[in-house]
């Protein structure tokens, strides 16, 4: 009997083998069809994700059409930067094709009231809509056949053109109240109001579209689908907050094929609880206390005033890290590994340090394309590298602080943080040539706490800059911080 089975082994083993190469084939299957399965969700989700995370706008409609502005945007940029590939024709005119009937689609929701639970208000008529499709399609082929087609050097337009959009977008424009119920009286009109244009992660979204575009110029630009780089521009987890993640470090987990696991499960599940607590438990606790334009004047000098300065810097920290938190765990559990953007920033010893720590996805695509091509054309003009360190850290930090909106008080917080910066680097440079290396290391250990202390209070004395709306009420803050009336 063992002998008949041992006779039988070298029959059975190219079986199994078979078997095991089948099982093999059917799991490679199986797991491409579940990495199609998560891109096409990841893709249609965040889609519908930029109409359905839009506010609402006092002008009629604009919840609509800023979303599909978005989506026009990245259309184009996409047709600006990547070779026209006959193989990949087909799968562009399906994707091109979903997203058309996607936003047809919200648009058809106007229909009734009751289907109306995509964009915040009842978008506008549908002729409007399927009018704007196609003026949009009519717009993309010109600017590829005609504008962009052999001359790629024509999409740095496109840089300035967004960026006229950012600026544009964080103007404060009159609002008319055209959505106000008219009075049959003669009373007079009210004056009209000014707002910034509520749109919907553009910021980012430009971000992303502007790293497109300069790393084309670079010819470092990967090769990707519509599909592939839609998704990665308005992914939904990091669409309102970030982080600014690279292309082809996103494209990379995009394309690995998905493997449901228990590790991304816990891992992503973990980052995403540690979100939603530190944004709706301690952000949303802290904000009841934490300084804003009516406590600064209601406050008296002393000691409850360092107690709204404390309370909003660790608000707006629990609150900015607990956003990229949950954008790190949802992205994680769809197997998408976002970069961090925060690292213990109060626990740094200066400020250079804080900057490398705080919101560093930000701080790195302004280092790539903005700080470094400025530092290497004043380098090649022969200007005095103090100089040099000045200008480009208070035009870095000025524009980072007019990022946040066009106001005098986030000119001065960047101005302020600019300042910081460079005193920062010139007291190192004086160390460095008055204790050299062997003594600086020797007092690290004495000083550390005293940076820490030191860096956390010049970052807190500049959130008042950046948390309150007007100089005045600014500087009347920094004085009843000091017990002065």
């Amino acid at each position: 009997m063992i002998v008949s089975v041992f006779a039988m082994l070298p029959t059975a083993a190219p079986i199994a083998s078979h078997r095991f190469a089948a099982l093999l084939h059917v799991v490679h299957v199986a797991a491409a069809l579940l990495s199609s399965v998560r891109h096409a969700a990841l893709f249609v989700t965040s889609v519908l994700a930029v109409y359905l995370l839009q506010p609402a706008t006092p002008i009629a409609h604009l919840d609509f059409w800023l979303p599909s502005a978005s989506l026009l945007l990245v259309v184009v940029v996409w047709c600006a930067t990547q070779p026209l590939r006959l193989e990949a024709m087909r799968e562009t005119l399906v994707t091109a094709g979903l997203i058309a009937g996607l936003v047809l689609g919200i648009g058809a929701l106007g229909i009734t009231t009751q289907l109306c639970c995509v964009v915040t208000r009842m978008p506008p008529p549908n002729i409007l809509v399927v009018a704007a499709a196609v003026a949009g399609g009519v717009l993309t082929c010109i600017l590829v056949v005609i504008v962009f087609a052999g001359h790629p050097a024509r999409t740095t337009w496109l840089v300035f053109a967004l960026i006229a959009l950012l600026v544009a977008v964080k103007l404060n424009w009159p609002i008319s109240g055209a959505d106000a119920p008219q009075a049959e009286t003669a009373s007079p009109a009210p004056p009209p109001t000014f707002a910034t244009i509520q749109w919907l992660g553009f910021s980012y979204i430009a971000f992303r579209l502007i790293h497109a575009l300069r790393e084309r110029a670079l010819g470092k630009l990967p090769v990707m689908s519509l599909r592939e780089f839609m998704t990665y521009v308005v992914f939904f987890p990091a669409i309102i907050a970030g982080p600014i993640d690279r292309v082809e470090r996103f494209l990379k987990d995009l394309r690995a094929p998905f493997i449901f696991n228990m590790s991304d499960l816990v891992e992503g599940g973990r980052r995403l609880l540690i979100g939603v607590f530190k944004k709706f438990v301690i952000a949303d606790a802290l904000a009841i206390i934490a300084l804003n334009d009516a406590l600064a004047v209601q406050t008296q000098p002393g000691l409850w005033a360092w107690v709204l300065l404390y309370a909003y810097a660790f608000r707006i920290f629990f609150d900015f890290s607990g956003y990229t938190d949950m954008a790190i765990g949802l992205g994680r559990l769809f197997g998408i590994k976002l970069p961090e953007n925060f690292n213990r920033p109060y626990l740094k010893p200066n400020l250079t340090q804080f900057w490398n720590s705080w919101h560093m996805t930000l701080a790195q695509w302004f280092r790539t394309y903005y700080f470094n091509p400025l530092t290497r054309a004043l380098r090649m003009r022969n200007i005095a590298p103090p100089l040099i360190i000045f200008v480009t850290q208070t035009t870095t930090m000025l524009l980072i602080g007019l990022w946040h909106g066009l106001t005098w008080n986030f000119a001065l917080w960047g101005v302020w943080h600019a300042l910081g910066l460079f005193m920062h680097s010139r007291w190192s440079e004086f160390a460095r040539a008055r204790f050299g290396a062997q003594d600086a290391s020797k007092l690290q250990w004495v000083t550390h706490l005293g940076g820490v202390v030191l860096t956390f209070h010049f970052v807190a004395f500049g959130w008042v800059w950046f948390a309150l709306s007007n100089v005045e009420t600014s500087l009347t803050f920094f004085r009843r911080l000091f017990g002065m009336p």
